[in-house]
């Protein structure tokens, strides 16, 4: 999308920066199809035994915003549920999507880049790909293989060393995995992926909206959506979180476009009185 104005690492769906003349799209395995709670339940002769139990609570029954058509649905439902929104749909040019080719690998980068500038963030993530081999070698087990000294000579604080091993050793050990992340709804994703240390809550949102391209995300915490609904709006203060989902709640279920534009509108706002001072 493009890319948040307010954290060092923000994302394209392309990620909050500047907005992208053309939408590329990939098709995702995260659309599933939910079921209500049951036991399945197997007959024998001798006995019977309970098989699973299925539930909605991990599977999530939206299309992602990369699915064919998605964004066009996202535009034409935001154009009709929000007059306010509307022009400023018109205005620019729709979310680009950036294909993800693997959860792992974006939860890595996410990490390295967090609380640095671009240009140094993108500097080590460089020499860390070097270190892995490439990004098709950036994997739990050649992660868990760079020590926290090895790390730091490529400019990997001790502290970020950890939070990369953390996240290796939950998908080694199972807890988390590329296919589960796909398959969880966004809530179950939010619970699972904060439990991973030096994940936070605004950088699993990212992760959603950037990586997975998860159509109902709105990420209150952002100070550049938050700064977007203030404007749009008109209100005096910026809005808390529980205001921001009364607000958009006229958005769901595709307050990831809504926010986009969110980014879009304070980015055009910052140009605009960039170019007032110059006059």
């Amino acid at each position: 999308m493009g890319k948040p104005i307010t954290r060092s690492h923000s994302l394209p769906l392309h990620k909050p920066s500047s907005p992208s003349p053309s939408i590329t799209t990939t098709t995702s395995s995260s659309s599933k199809i939910s079921f209500q709670s049951r036991k399945i339940r197997k007959l024998s002769t001798n006995k019977t035994t309970s098989i699973a139990t299925l539930t909605s609570d991990s599977i999530s029954p939206i299309k992602p915003l990369s699915h064919k058509g998605e964004i066009e649905l996202a535009l034409d439902h935001l154009t009709k549920s929000d007059p306010l929104l509307a022009p400023l749909l018109n205005s620019h040019e729709p979310p680009a999507l950036n294909p993800c080719t693997s959860p792992f690998l974006s939860l890595t980068k996410s990490i390295l880049f967090q609380q640095l500038a671009t240009n140094a963030a993108k500097s080590i993530y460089t020499r860390f790909l070097t270190l892995c081999g490439g990004e098709s070698q950036v994997n739990p087990d050649n992660v868990l293989s760079l020590t926290a000294p090895k790390l730091r000579e490529i400019g990997v604080s001790g502290r970020k060393a950890s939070y990369l091993h953390d996240l290796a050793e939950k998908y080694r050990n199972g807890s988390l995995s590329d296919t589960s992340i796909l398959e969880m709804n966004d809530d179950m994703l939010l619970n699972r992926l904060t439990e991973v240390k030096g994940i936070g809550v605004w950088s699993v949102h990212m992760f959603m909206l950037f990586s997975l391209h998860r159509p109902d995300i709105l990420p209150v915490g952002d100070l550049g959506v938050r700064k977007g609904v203030q404007n749009l709006y008109g209100l005096k203060d910026l809005p808390q979180a529980l205001e921001m989902e009364q607000i958009c709640e006229k958005w769901k279920p595709y307050r990831s476009v809504g926010s986009w534009y969110m980014w879009r509108l304070m980015e055009a706002k910052a140009l605009a009185n960039k170019a007032a001072k110059k006059a």
